[in-house]
């Protein structure tokens, strides 16, 4: 009787190739849903300004396949926040009150902040400092202690999350075998791809940016944010895909939300919210780390059905209204950086044609 040794080598090295990403898939639903329903049950029970915005960023950090923080890493990014926000402070404060000035810097910081992502910096200092120069500014055109509240709420509330975490992590570890993503490294000499990407994404965001400011168009403020986020990869195809991707999410979560939204309705207990929110989590995460194309759109669809459904327990909000004017920006961030690159590729970025050889 003969054994077949090398296919029964094959089989145990899928079983055990098997066995891990279980393991390690468990270790972050289960992390995913604990994070994110203890961050909901403290930023709801205890109701600091911007509290929701604890569970939001929670959650998009704890759907990506990342390891514990370590202690110089989350020091970094508490400093990262503080810093942007005073970068934030000081164009409302400061520099709102010059026009031609305000212009100039925003233009400048835009283009050093593209540069500066694009060289493998830090997403997360690139982030806040977005937000932090595009919606601090807006505020401050109508009440300049607003501005400072939002701002003081914001890093609190970032903080608090870097300390939830450590929470989730030492709850749920992960195991030793996990391997993680290998994160690019930063590189400070200069790069003439990099800078032509960060002019190219300036020169898309920087018009809308300055419009909406100037005059104050603060219902429209998500589409301003979108377009800055959107076209991080300044491609056209991938600006295209990132404005889908974000609408098909905004759809899943919307769905999801609309569910959510009625059951905490039919019974408006805490307790009740915070079993119905750990169920969602635990159905949420499986479908994030399943490993499946589907997973990015549920990741993202998550994060919309927690904004979503925060906003529609607001007073005198409408649910369907808010769903609606979401889905309505998000299309209109889209069209707008989809005719901006086509314009900019057209005229000026003209893609290089190969050369061919005779």
């Amino acid at each position: 009787m003969s054994i077949n040794v090398k296919n029964n080598s094959v089989n145990i090295g899928t079983y055990i190739s098997k066995s891990i990403f279980t393991a390690v898939r468990v270790m972050r639903v289960l992390r995913f849903a604990f994070g994110v329903t203890l961050s909901c049950g403290l930023a709801y029970g205890i109701n600091w300004p911007l509290a929701f915005l604890m569970p939001v960023f929670t959650a998009m950090i704890l759907a990506m396949p990342l390891p514990k923080p370590s202690v110089k890493a989350s020091i970094n990014n508490m400093m990262s926040t503080l810093k942007a926000f005073a970068i934030g402070l000081a164009f409302s404060l400061f520099f709102l009150q010059y026009p031609i000035v305000y212009l100039i810097a925003l233009a400048l910081v835009l283009f050093h902040l593209y540069y500066y992502l694009n060289r493998g910096g830090s997403f997360w200092f690139t982030l806040m400092s977005m937000i932090a120069i595009l919606v601090l500014p807006m505020i401050a055109n109508s009440n300049e202690g607003l501005a400072i509240g939002f701002s003081a709420g914001f890093v609190y509330s970032s903080w608090l999350t870097i300390a939830m975490l450590w929470l989730a992590h030492f709850v749920f570890p992960d195991p030793n075998f996990t391997q993680f993503p290998i994160k690019p490294k930063y590189s400070n000499v200069y790069s003439k791809v990099a800078a032509k990407t960060a002019l190219k994404s300036t020169l898309v965001v920087f018009p809308i940016a300055a419009i909406f400011i100037s005059y104050g168009l603060s219902d429209y403020l998500l589409v301003m944010v979108f377009s800055a986020l959107f076209i991080l990869k300044p491609d056209l195809a991938e600006g295209k895909q990132a404005g889908q991707n974000s609408l098909l999410s905004t759809l899943l979560g919307g769905a999801f939300a609309c569910v959510f939204y009625w059951l905490i309705v039919a019974v408006p207990q805490f307790n009740f919210y915070l079993l119905l929110l750990l169920a969602t989590a635990l159905f949420f995460g499986r479908h994030i780390f399943s490993g499946s194309p589907m997973a990015k759109y549920y990741s993202s669809g998550f994060i919309a059905l927690l904004v979503i459904v925060n906003s529609a327990m607001a007073a005198d909000s409408n649910f369907s209204e808010i769903l609606i004017q979401r889905v309505l920006l998000i299309c209109s961030a889209v069209f707008y950086i989809m005719s901006a690159l086509k314009v900019l590729e057209r005229y000026w970025f003209k893609p290089n044609k190969p050369v061919v050889s005779t």
